[in-house]
């Protein structure tokens, strides 16, 4: 009878070769036939690791030295990078780091899909630091002190925050001032296993082309202690400041916002740009965190729709129309559709200020909203889908199918969701044409990819 353990146990130091990556940025080793993740360990290094989990086919371990150094391994700019959570790929060059984004999306394209189509090089950024526009960081507290910044590597332990550089500097000075202010004011941290304590996450927004920052402080409640000596303390300190924004958040587990916003002060939306276009975007409202990358990502996609200006476009997950809005102007109509009714309000303001006539906003699920739309006799010529991680939903895709566009362009930041999607889509009359992956989040392990599918005739 063969013997089906693992070939080692939980606790256990081996040595070990790594072999190649996964697509999470972790290195992949055998030991004695059996297949070993690590991160922060890289293709051709001899190492020593700790068995830390194991599975029916595979292992877990961390890195405890390296006998033998990979020449893509570079010392990581920041200096709590191995205890943060918050980028994976830090220690791989860039360049690296760019060859293994490419190879995730073609390898799920093959394996998932099993498509074979083209996948153009991707796209990658001169200087890959300080691109968020968006920070998004927990509060807690340890020994009586506030403390801000990252959740450390499997965990919800706080890393406190001294300097994030894929992050807009602005937006580090904002999580150390609200640090500051609530230590300073006695106002008290939310404390996740007994569910106590006001304040949970602080989140900034500092637009890259007007300088403007909102602030978003996410509560276990309705009041804010010393609100005024808080706003006051805020906007002294912050430049630029265009409005700070209580968010309740009442519930228990790990979701960061609420659902109800309360303007403290100025006002709940900042300014942003993209190329020439204006865009509100309130606190809950989703807005890609990279402007350069979404800019190229966007000028991809307009390509992709090859719209001459008789066509009606679909906008799917359409959040606040950025997508839309590029769209517009070279369309005869767009309609969008997003479930988050703050985002419509957003996208509808946005036209506005745009000048915009030609794009009409939907409320409500994609799955519900576009069969509903399709019953009553809406069609169209290009669709357009931004879906979250978890990909489209199957009645979505097959109501795309029916309605029979020309053309169908998928953007995604999930390659696995988004081959097993594109394989729907090339089995019920859609042809593969190609694939661009967009570096939208340097050093960590995501990826960003547009793709273009034509109607088979």
């Amino acid at each position: 009878m063969a013997n089906n353990h693992p070939p080692l146990v939980k606790g256990e130091t081996i040595e070990l070769a790594i072999e190649s990556l996964n697509h999470e940025g972790e290195g992949v080793g055998r030991f004695r036939g059996f297949t070993v993740f690590v991160p922060n360990a890289l293709p051709m290094e001899k190492i020593t690791v700790k068995v830390i989990s194991l599975h029916k086919n595979y292992a877990r371990a961390l890195l405890q030295s390296i006998a033998t150094v990979s020449p893509q391994r570079v010392i990581p700019v920041c200096e709590q990078y191995e205890q943060c959570g918050g980028c994976q790929l830090q220690h791989i060059a860039y360049a690296v780091q760019l060859q293994l984004k490419q190879k995730t999306v073609e390898a799920a394209l093959q394996r998932i899909a099993g498509l074979s189509m083209p996948v153009l090089p991707i796209l990658g950024m001169e200087h890959p630091w300080h691109y968020r526009n968006k920070a998004q960081v927990p509060i807690g507290q340890q020994k009586n002190r506030i403390v801000a910044g990252f959740y450390e590597k499997r965990s919800h332990n706080i890393v406190e925050l001294k300097c994030c550089h894929i992050q807009r500097q602005a937006n580090d000075a904002v999580i150390h001032t609200v640090r500051n202010i609530l230590q300073t004011l006695g106002i008290t941290a939310y404390q996740e296993k007994e569910h106590q304590g006001l304040v949970r996450h602080v989140l900034a927004r500092t637009s890259f082309a007007t300088g403007e920052t909102l602030v978003v402080i996410v509560a276990n409640g309705t009041a804010l202690p010393k609100q005024e000596l808080f706003c006051n303390a805020l906007r002294e300190a912050i430049p630029n400041l265009c409005g700070i924004v209580q968010n309740v958040n009442t519930r228990r587990g790990n979701t960061i916002l609420g659902k109800e916003d309360i303007t403290l002060w100025g006002r709940p939306w900042l300014r942003e740009k993209l190329e020439d276009l204006e865009f509100h975007v309130s606190p809950r409202s989703f807005f890609q965190v990279n402007p350069s990358q979404t800019s190229r990502l966007y000028q991809k996609a307009l390509e992709y729709a090859a719209l001459s200006g008789q066509e009606t476009v679909f906008d799917l997950y359409c959040g606040i129309g950025t997508i839309s809005l590029f769209l517009a102007r070279s369309a005869a109509k767009v309609i969008g559709v997003e479930s988050l009714a703050a985002a419509v309000e957003d996208a509808r303001k946005n036209a506005s200020i745009n000048n915009i006539s030609n794009a009409t906003f939907y409320v409500g699920a994609a799955e519900t909203v576009v069969p509903s739309l399709y019953k009553k006799g809406f069609r169209a010529d290009v669709v357009v889908v931004d879906p979250p991680r978890k990909g489209c939903d199957q009645v979505l895709l097959e109501t795309i199918i029916k309605m029979s566009p020309q053309r169908v362009v998928y953007v995604s930041c999930n390659p696995a969701t988004l081959a097993r999607d594109i394989k729907f889509l090339a089995e019920n009359g859609f042809n593969p044409v190609e694939a661009q992956p967009v570096d939208m989040f340097p050093h960590t392990n995501h990826v960003e990819t547009v793709v273009l599918m034509s109607r088979v005739k």
